[in-house]
C-alpha cells in the first residue's frame, strides 16, 4: 500500500515540498524580527494549540516538516485499518450482490448436468444426500427438520413423458452405467400392428391398394431413421429418400413380376449415387458430411427396400404383415426378455400358418412367418437404441419393424410359393 499522505493531499504535497526547508518562523521569531509596532492593523495572536501532533492543520502546526522529514510513512487512521488492507491487498475485487443477482439460479445445474455423481468416502451419506423426485421434496425437508434419517435416494427409471431430473439424459444414464435401450412400447407397437393389418389387408386387393399404406410407410421410415440418429431437422435428406422410395416404387410397377427385384436394385444404386453427388457439393465440415452421406444412404436405402412388398407375391405379403403385426404386439406385452422374444416368435410362426391356410401359401406360412418375426425384432431393437425420443418410437419404432421385414417377404414369399 501506498503511505498515508494525511487527512488532505494537498497537506501532504505541501510536507514533502518542504521536507528540506529550514523551520517556518513562529510568531515569536516574528516579533523579534519585527517591532510591535510595524504591525497596526494585525489580529491578535491565537491561541496555543492543544499537545500533541494536529493533521488538521498541515504544514502551519507546532510540529513542523522539519521535525516530521524522517519518520515513516503514517500508517492510517488505526493499526487495525492498515493491517486489514495488508491482509486484502491481493484479494480480488468484490463483484458486489447486483452481478450475481443477474445470473440466474440454474446456471449451477446446467453447468453439472452432464456430470457423473460425485463419488463420496462413505456411499451411504452420500446417496442419502441424493436428490429426491420434485414430488417427495416437502417430505425430505420434515423429515430433516425433524432429524429423521433419509432412506437411501437412487435415481429414477427411464421416462418418456419428461422428467425434471432430466433422468433419460444419454451422457448421464452412461456415466451411471444405464443401458441405452428404451423399448418403443405399446403405443408405437398398437400403431405398427394397425399398419401391418392394413397392409395385409391392401395387398389381397391389389398392388395398387397396397401402394396408399406402403407411400405412408416408406415416410415414416425416411423421416424415423434421421431423427434416430440424432438429425432433425433434415428436411433435404427425409425428401432425398422419399422421393427414392417413390421412384422404387413406380419402377416395381413399371416393369413385370419377375423383375421387380431389378428395379428396386438399380433404384437402390442409383440414389446412392445421388446422394454422394449432393454431398460433395455440400460445405459442411468432412465430418458432418460423412454423417449426413451415411444417414442420407441408410434411410434411402430402408424407405427403398420398402418397395419389396410391391414385388413380392400378393399372397406373401398378407402372410408376412399378419405376422409382423403379431410379434410387435406381443413383444410389447409385460414379460421378461427372454420369454418375450420366444413368445413373439412363435406367435408370428402361428400367425403365418394361421394366414398362410387362407391363401395359397399354405403351410409354407409358418417359415415365412417366423422369418418375417425375426426381421421385425430386429428393427424394434434398433428402434430403441440409443434412448430414443417419443418421435422416434412413433415413426421408427413403428416402420422399421416392417420395413426390415419386406426383403425376407419376398425371398420366402418366391420359396414357398
Amino acid at each position: 500500500m501506498p503511505p498515508y499522505p494525511g487527512p488532505g493531499p494537498e497537506q501532504g504535497a505541501a510536507a514533502e515540498q518542504t521536507a528540506y526547508l529550514p523551520p517556518y518562523p513562529g510568531p515569536a521569531q516574528q516579533q523579534a524580527v519585527a517591532p510591535e509596532g510595524w504591525f497596526r492593523d494585525e489580529a491578535p495572536a491565537p491561541a496555543a494549540p492543544a499537545p500533541g501532533p494536529d493533521w488538521s492543520q498541515g504544514a502551519g502546526t507546532a510540529v513542523s516538516a522539519a521535525e516530521t522529514a524522517y519518520l515513516p510513512p503514517y500508517p492510517g487512521p488505526g493499526p487495525e485499518q492498515g493491517a486489514a488492507a495488508e491482509q486484502t491487498a491481493y484479494l480480488p475485487p468484490f463483484p458486489g450482490p447486483e452481478p450475481q443477482a443477474q445470473e440466474p439460479a440454474v446456471a449451477a445445474a446446467e453447468q453439472t448436468a452432464y456430470l457423473p455423481p460425485q463419488a463420496a468416502a462413505d456411499p451411504a451419506p452420500a446417496r442419502a444426500q441424493a436428490q429426491a423426485p420434485a414430488g417427495n421434496a416437502a417430505g425430505n425437508a420434515a423429515g430433516n427438520a425433524a432429524g429423521a434419517p433419509e432412506a437411501p435416494a437412487d435415481w429414477s427409471p427411464p421416462t418418456l413423458g419428461g422428467n425434471t431430473l432430466r433422468a433419460v439424459d444419454p451422457a448421464q444414464a452412461r456415466a451411471e452405467g444405464r443401458s441405452p435401450i428404451i423399448d418403443p412400447g405399446p403405443q408405437s407397437a398398437i400403431l405398427t400392428a394397425a399398419l401391418g393389418l392394413l397392409l395385409a389387408a391392401a395387398a389381397a386387393l391389389g398392388q395398387f391398394a397396397l401402394l396408399v399404406p406402403l407411400i405412408a410407410l416408406q415416410g415414416l421410415t425416411a423421416a424415423g431413421w434421421f431423427r434416430l440418429n440424432g438429425m432433425w431437422p433434415a428436411r433435404q435428406g427425409i425428401a432425398l429418400a422419399f422421393a427414392g422410395a417413390l421412384v422404387a416404387d413406380a419402377a416395381v410397377l413399371a416393369v413385370e413380376d419377375a423383375y421387380g427385384a431389378g428395379a428396386i436394385v438399380g433404384t437402390l444404386g442409383a440414389w446412392v449415387l445421388l446422394t454422394l453427388v449432393l454431398q460433395l457439393r455440400s460445405h459442411a465440415d468432412p465430418d458432418e458430411r460423412m454423417y449426413g452421406l451415411m444417414a442420407s444412404v441408410a434411410s434411402a436405402a430402408l424407405a427403398i427396400i420398402c418397395a419389396g412388398y410391391l414385388a413380392a407375391d400378393t399372397a406373401a405379403v398378407t402372410v408376412g404383415a399378419a405376422a409382423v403385426a403379431v410379434a410387435v404386439f406381443v413383444r410389447a406385452l409385460p414379460l421378461p426378455t427372454a420369454a418375450s422374444v420366444g413368445v413373439s416368435l412363435a406367435s408370428a410362426a402361428g400367425a403365418g400358418v394361421a394366414v398362410g391356410g387362407l391363401t395359397s401359401v399354405g403351410v409354407g406360412g409358418a417359415l415365412l412367418g417366423l422369418a418375417a418375426g425375426v426381421c421385425a425384432l430386429v428393427g424394434l431393437r434398433v428402434a430403441a437404441y440409443d434412448y430414443p425420443s417419443k418421435f422416434v418410437h412413433m415413426t421408427a419404432g413403428v416402420a422399421l419393424p416392417l420395413a426390415a421385414a419386406a426383403p425376407a417377404v419376398y425371398l420366402i414369399g418366391r420359396v414357398v410359393g
